[in-house]
């Protein structure tokens, strides 16, 4: 037992790292970018409007509801204790039928927001 180590293998070395800096491109995307990712909608004509202070409605092509990018089991509720006149900012996946986005925005106006805009990507 006396040998002596004459060369180190690597390939676990490699291994490791590469399965480390997949995890840390992946983490960074979505921490570069703070949002939930969701695939919008695109126009020719959307209008750039001003971030002022409004509430940002996600929903994923998995029919999940995010308010201010935190995840909400019920978005009547979530909506409950907002101010009226806030303006509502929603963001929906592509992938997601008309009906059920018109679902979602009927589901926002009947909890009394008047102010409800769609937030889509030019081409």
């Amino acid at each position: 037992m006396d040998d002596d180590i004459d060369e180190i293998n690597i390939v676990p070395l490699l291994d490791i790292m590469l399965v480390l800096l997949t995890i840390v491109l992946t983490t960074a995307t979505f921490v570069a970018t703070g949002r939930i990712p969701v695939d919008l909608a695109k126009s020719r004509q959307a209008a750039t409007t001003a971030q002022t202070e409004s509430l940002v409605v996600t929903m994923t092509a998995e029919r999940t509801f995010f308010l201010n990018d935190q995840p909400v089991p019920d978005l009547v509720a979530a909506l409950a204790g907002k101010d009226r006149n806030t303006p509502v900012l929603m963001r929906a996946d592509g992938k997601l039928a008309l009906q059920e986005f018109v679902a979602a925005v009927d589901t926002v106006k009947q909890a009394g927001f008047t102010k409800v805009n769609l937030e889509v990507q030019r081409p």
